[in-house]
């Protein structure tokens, strides 16, 4: 039998990505913070685990989906985190988008009991994952990545090898995110242009969308903000404002001036303080209507 594949992180990203190995057929053991919600994923056939640790199978093969690096590190290392159990052989994928720093502390943690770390973070939604389309940046070792293929195909439409260096895969995802985020920014600002002049903002970004930016950022982000449809959140305000802070991390790693990443980790912060940092990053609309004189609809 197939020995289970473990998953670490049943957020909105994590429990899709576990619907799709276990519609492929693996056997999976799952483990949450929260446990109830795993309650979907055991339901349809997962085992749920009581600590990172009791997910994982010696030698075998776990994904983590978490927040941030820190959770990371918590689910990674400890008494009860998953490298100890994971031993020689094992293969890590982190899905996580965390600093590409992170990926060399921990590939030299993972080679330290045998095992192998993986970058492989994930651009796409929750309906993008059940549809099979996510597509994943990946790196790290090629032995490792020919291995764990066929279960990333299994959640994947799309998969792009990235190379061995550690954290590689991480700056395409951080550049990725911080693409996303600066469009966010500018189709706002457009909005409260057309919206000042006279123009119908939902009908000018249905021209853009459909036009010049025919692509899911303008469709899918730009008729939320057209609408100002800041909520239900597809990915949380305030892991958009981590997520830019990150690119400013790596972008001084790299002596690299981001003027445009500032100023949205700036936007981002003070709406943030302001208290909508559990709306969806849509919601720097808000910023921009007010700085507009539209006040905040």
């Amino acid at each position: 039998m197939t020995a289970p594949i473990g998953l670490i992180g049943l957020g909105n990203m994590g429990e899709p990505i576990g619907q799709r190995i276990l519609q492929a057929g693996y056997p999976l053991r799952v483990w949450n913070r929260t446990a109830a919600k795993a309650e979907a994923l055991v339901q349809a056939g997962a085992t749920l685990a009581q600590s990172p640790a009791e997910a994982v199978e010696p030698g075998g093969i776990v994904l983590t989906m978490v927040s941030d690096d820190a959770a990371l590190d918590r689910v990674t290392h400890g008494e009860n985190g998953l490298l100890a159990k994971l031993g020689e052989g094992g293969i890590h994928i982190s899905h996580s988008t965390v600093a590409a720093s992170r990926a060399l502390a921990m590939e030299t943690a993972h080679e330290a009991v045998g095992a192998t770390y993986l970058c492989a973070p994930v651009f796409g939604r929750p309906p993008t994952i059940l549809a099979g389309k996510l597509a994943i940046a990946l790196s790290g070792d090629p032995a490792a990545k020919k291995r764990v293929r066929p279960v990333l195909e299994a959640v994947s439409g799309k998969i792009v090898d990235f190379g061995e260096t550690p954290g590689a895969a991480n700056v395409v995802k951080l550049s990725g995110n911080f693409l996303i985020a600066s469009a966010i920014e500018s189709i706002s600002e457009a909005c409260a242009l057309a919206e000042k002049s006279g123009v119908d903002r939902r009908q000018f970004i249905d021209l853009m969308a459909s036009t010049l930016f025919e692509c899911p950022v303008y469709q899918i982000y730009g008729t939320g903000i057209a609408d100002r449809r800041y909520e239900p959140f597809g990915f949380r305000l305030s892991l958009g404002h981590k997520d830019v802070n990150l690119v400013l991390g790596a972008a001084a790693d790299a002596d690299v001036p981001m003027p445009v990443a500032s100023l949205v980790h700036d936007r981002l912060l003070s709406l943030m303080n302001r208290g909508h940092g559990d709306l969806d990053w849509t919601a720097v609309d808000i910023g921009v209507s007010e700085d507009a004189g539209l006040g905040e609809k």
